[in-house]
C-alpha cells in the first residue's frame, strides 16, 4: 500500500533462539547451527550442560559356598559309627550260631565289606581302600566289644558255678552236649581260673576280631568303589 511504512519483524537475540549469527566477529560467514568458528575457533553458543548420571553401584558379590570335603572314617564320623555298629552287633548275632570255623573267619571279611557297601549307600562317598580298612577295623572294634562285655558275665557266672559242685557237673553235661569233649570242658574250666589266659584269650580275640574285618574293608572299598 502506497504510504505505508515496511514493519520489519524484531531482530531474535542470539541468546533467546539457538541460532547462531550468520557471520562471527572475525569476519567469517558460519554455516547454520555452528558450535564454533571455522576460522578463528571462537565459541558461537553455549552448548547446554549435560550431567551424567551416576553409575548404579554395583551388585553386591556373592560368595559361592563351597562343599566341606568328606568327614575322614574314624570314631568321630558319627555315620560311620552307626553303621559300624549296626554290622558288627549282625555280625556277632550270627557268629554264635553254630558255625565252622572257617565260615565264621569269613564271616568277619563280609562284615567289614558290607560296612563298607552300607557307609556308600548312606553317604554316597566312595571309600578309598585305607578309609575301607577303617571302616572295618571299627566294625570289628564293636564286634570285640560285645564280646567282651558277654565274655566278662560268663566268667563271672561260672566262678559262681564253679563254686558248687552240682552246677559245674549240670555245666560239663551242657557242654558236652553241645559237641565239646571233656578235655575241651576240662581247659576252659582251668582258663577260667588263669588271669593270664584269660588276658591272652582276649588279645587274640581283638587281634581276629578286628584284623579280618579291617581286611574285608580294604577289599570292598576296591569292589564296591564303582558302584
Amino acid at each position: 500500500m502506497p504510504g505505508a511504512a515496511l514493519v520489519l519483524p524484531p531482530r531474535r537475540r542470539i541468546g533467546e533462539t539457538g541460532l547462531v549469527p550468520e557471520f562471527c566477529t572475525c569476519g567469517a560467514q558460519l554455516p547454520p547451527d555452528a558450535l564454533f568458528c571455522h576460522r578463528c575457533g571462537k565459541p558461537q553458543r553455549e552448548l547446554p550442560s549435560v550431567q551424567e548420571e551416576p553409575a548404579p553401584p554395583a551388585p553386591p558379590l556373592q560368595e559361592i559356598p563351597i562343599p566341606a570335603p568328606p568327614p575322614g572314617i574314624g570314631l568321630r564320623n558319627s555315620q560311620a559309627v552307626r553303621v559300624a555298629l549296626l554290622t558288627g552287633s549282625l555280625t556277632f548275632l550270627v557268629s554264635l550260631m553254630p558255625l565252622p570255623m572257617a565260615l565264621r573267619f569269613l564271616l568277619l571279611v563280609a562284615a567289614g565289606a558290607l560296612s563298607v557297601y552300607l557307609y556308600r549307600r548312606r553317604s554316597g562317598v566312595a571309600l578309598e581302600v585305607i578309609s575301607g580298612a577303617r571302616m572295618g577295623w571299627i566294625t570289628g572294634l564293636f564286634c570285640f566289644v560285645i564280646f567282651t562285655v558277654l565274655f566278662t558275665v560268663s566268667v563271672a557266672a561260672l566262678t559262681v558255678i564253679l563254686r558248687d559242685a552240682s552246677l559245674e557237673a549240670a555245666y560239663r553235661q551242657q557242654m558236652s552236649s553241645m559237641g565239646m569233649s571233656p578235655e575241651n570242658i576240662q581247659q576252659a574250666l582251668e582258663a577260667l581260673q588263669n588271669p593270664a589266659q584269660l588276658i591272652g584269650a582276649l588279645l587274640t580275640a581283638f587281634a581276629i576280631l578286628t584284623i579280618l574285618p579291617a581286611l574285608g574293608g580294604a577289599l570292598g572299598a576296591r569292589l564296591f568303589r564303582g558302584n
